[in-house]
């Protein structure tokens, strides 16, 4: 069995040789296109023992990764960015996992995705195709994804991508996802992709039409879909008027038997219920109970990156709070439960809740 690494990248300096040093022992062969560096990232990839070739920028992501995955004869192609760091991980055990299903599959690996949020740096997790057989080829301008219906099995493979800390590509994207969903009206991937990157951009109004175009388009059981509909429930609540408000409640009424067994979806329905709680208190004092409801739900679901998520929705971030809502309907003894639960994690915020509490 041949397996290589193929990438395209352009002025990827800060980070090649880290992933390429993390994925050399994986793979016969490292094939890297560049498509137009000015820093030193042609001469990290040679010093690194890739084979480099060059492909000329024509704004698009899959004519680029294409050209690159036709470079190569392996039965098997292992696709990663520059600001992705494999995990340690086995040749032996990935040539078993690639052996056990036979061919006409694509393998699943989990990245975990670091990024700045109001409380510093969060992780999210998502099992992404990157392991392609020979022939599979991409479709689309940006974000692509492989074409053919193929099924997508997760192989045990992780890896790190810190590419957000460095720097917002969403200015970048915007143009490419712009163009996409004219040319794919009907293709509710885009319209989410369009959505989530105007949000990250602080431009929460303008994504709305285009999360209820997705939601719209997206076909249950589509494996975007869920992860599209929390981001969809978190922009309503950022917006947090009565009638955006009103329309998370009817989204969530829609979702519940769907995703009530994912931790990502319970955890942003108790910021729901609190939200609403607090809009009108006399109105909505009923759904005070759904609050605890919905973070001990999270507990019992526990964290299960194969799912995707935000880590933590199902560990130290529901414990912290559930810890919160103890506190202050003055249930001191389980906020300390919880408060501890989330701080043995290593969740600074709760230690700090542990300290005041202590005086």
């Amino acid at each position: 069995m041949k397996i290589n690494l193929v990438m395209i990248v352009k002025n990827e300096e800060r980070s090649l040789k880290q992933c390429l040093a993390a994925a050399r022992h994986l793979v016969d062969e490292m094939i890297v296109v560049d498509t137009g560096s000015t820093d030193h990232t042609r001469e990290i990839a040679r010093e690194m023992g890739a084979r480099l070739l060059e492909f000329a920028w024509v704004n698009d992501f899959s004519a680029a990764r294409n050209f690159a995955l036709g470079q190569s004869g392996a039965d098997w192609n292992l696709v990663l960015d520059a600001d992705e760091t494999l995990r340690p991980f086995g040749r032996k055990r990935l040539e078993r996992a690639l052996k056990a299903r036979g061919g006409g599959w694509l393998g699943g690996i989990t990245i975990y995705n670091a990024y700045r949020d109001e409380g510093g740096v969060s992780v999210s997790a998502s099992v992404h195709p990157r392991i392609l057989p020979r022939g599979v080829r991409y479709m689309g301008p940006i974000h692509e994804q492989p074409e053919g219906c193929y099924p997508c099995y997760a192989v045990s493979l992780e890896a790190d991508h810190d590419g957000y800390l460095d720097t917002d590509k969403g200015e970048r994207n915007l143009p490419y996802l712009e163009r996409a969903v004219e040319e794919y009206p009907e293709d509710g991937y885009y319209r989410y992709q369009l959505a989530a990157t105007l949000r990250n951009l602080k431009r929460p109004e303008e994504s709305i039409a285009y999360f209820r175009s997705f939601y719209r388009l997206a076909e249950p059981g589509t494996v975007y879909r869920a992860e599209g509909v929390v981001l969809y429930l978190y922009t309503l609540l950022d917006l947090g008027t009565p009638g955006y408000l009103d329309e998370a409640s009817d989204l969530i009424g829609r979702e519940e038997a769907a995703l009530g067994d994912w931790a990502d979806f319970c955890f942003v329905c108790g910021l729901f219920y609190m939200k609403r709680v607090l809009s009108d208190v006399g109105r909505y004092i009923g759904l005070l109970p759904n609050i605890e409801k919905c973070y001990l739900k999270c507990l019992e679901i526990g964290e299960r990156p194969e799912a995707g998520g935000v880590v933590g929705t199902g560990s130290f971030k529901a414990a912290y709070n559930l810890g919160a809502w103890y506190e202050v309907s003055g249930q001191e003894g389980l906020a300390r439960k919880y408060y501890g639960m989330a701080a043995r994690e290593g969740y600074e915020a709760a230690r700090e809740r542990l300290k005041a509490l202590d005086g």
